[in-house]
């Protein structure tokens, strides 16, 4: 099995782990209901993607 011989520095290390964050999701509001919904998705809340119905929903919910 292979091993290091010589021990990697802390600086290294901590440069290697520096890319392991969160990123934020991109979170826009709806052209139709104004309501926050993830970009590049479809409404929960209206049901429309592009100005575009995509996705049929009850009529209580889209009124809710």
């Amino acid at each position: 099995m292979a091993v290091p011989k010589r021990r990697q520095s802390k600086a290294r290390r901590d440069s290697r782990r520096a890319n392991w964050k969160l990123t934020i999701p991109g979170i826009v509001e709806c052209p139709q209901c104004h309501q926050a919904k993830l970009a590049h998705r479809v409404c929960k809340k209206c049901g429309y993607y592009d100005g575009k119905q995509a996705v049929a929903l009850d009529s209580e919910k889209a009124k809710a």
